[in-house]
């Protein structure tokens, strides 16, 4: 087992809600609270923060996480699903991978353990009704930074902004999240697709999920029918692997989206 460095230190103390309780440049413990298995290898992490205190973070904004394996101090950054003004918690979709090198110190996370993070850093410059049509494209756990601008937009009545979400998963058992993404599908702004690389048929998924979901990878001509379906020109937000990010971003281009209107997280 690998040696990390599990910090125990005394959970932070109350803060006013307007005190940062992060910094870029130094890292803070966040007690672990929950863990919520989602599917064989991916879980939901729940961390307590001071009650009434939020992270304070802009959307698509994302937080740095350190431990030590073997004596080098190892980073990955991983972007937060729990809606940006969440008080009292934060919540975090972590995939463990088995040739991952954080994954080995995730594993052994138990609740009451702190957890160090820094940040945050990056995020995407939304503000209501900025653009017609988001057209979000995600792989996997890249569907983190979608969910809070996703929820964002559907808990605001005055924005007006079309949302078509293209998730990539597995198969139908491998995607994330699935009661809060079937909620969202019901706003009248909101649809959502589906793209599953391993599913053998449609014939074992749901009704409500049969005609929505395309069998195979995301191709030139599955996009190309989803970017025609939108309701106006869409901007497109892409998160998954880098591989993932740049061929949805080619194919976007061939299809005729501009750059600037093509943001990878």
């Amino acid at each position: 087992m690998y040696p990390f460095r599990r910090v125990r230190r005394s959970v932070f103390p109350l803060r006013q809600r307007n005190e940062a309780i992060l910094s870029t440049e130094s890292f803070s413990g966040f007690q672990l609270e929950s863990v919520e298995v989602l599917t064989e290898d991916t879980c939901l992490y729940r961390f307590k923060l001071p009650v009434s205190a939020s992270l304070g973070l802009g959307l698509g904004q994302h937080l740095v996480l350190r431990s030590d394996v073997e004596g080098l101090q190892v980073q990955r950054a991983y972007t937060p699903v729990s809606p940006i003004h969440a008080e009292g918690y934060c919540e975090f979709l972590i995939k463990l991978c088995h040739d991952g090198m954080m994954s080995p110190y995730i594993k052994t996370w138990k609740e009451g353990d702190l957890v160090e993070w820094r940040g945050p850093f990056g995020g995407f410059p939304y503000a209501p009704n900025k653009f017609g049509q988001l057209l979000m494209i995600a792989s996997g756990t890249g569907i983190a930074p979608m969910i809070p601008l996703l929820q964002h937009i559907t808990d605001n009545e005055e924005d007006e902004t079309f949302v078509t979400l293209v998730c990539c998963f597995r198969t139908y058992k491998d995607i994330y999240m699935k009661t809060f993404l079937q909620e969202q599908s019901r706003f009248w702004n909101v649809n959502t697709f589906f793209v599953l690389s391993k599913q053998e048929s449609l014939d074992s998924l749901p009704w409500s999920y049969r005609e929505k979901t395309h069998l195979g990878r995301l191709n030139l001509d599955t996009l190309k029918t989803v970017v025609e379906s939108c309701k106006k020109p869409p901007f497109a937000l892409i998160c998954g692997s880098v591989t993932f990010n740049e061929d949805i971003f080619n194919f976007l281009r061939t299809i005729g989206l501009k750059e600037d209107s093509c943001y990878r997280f």
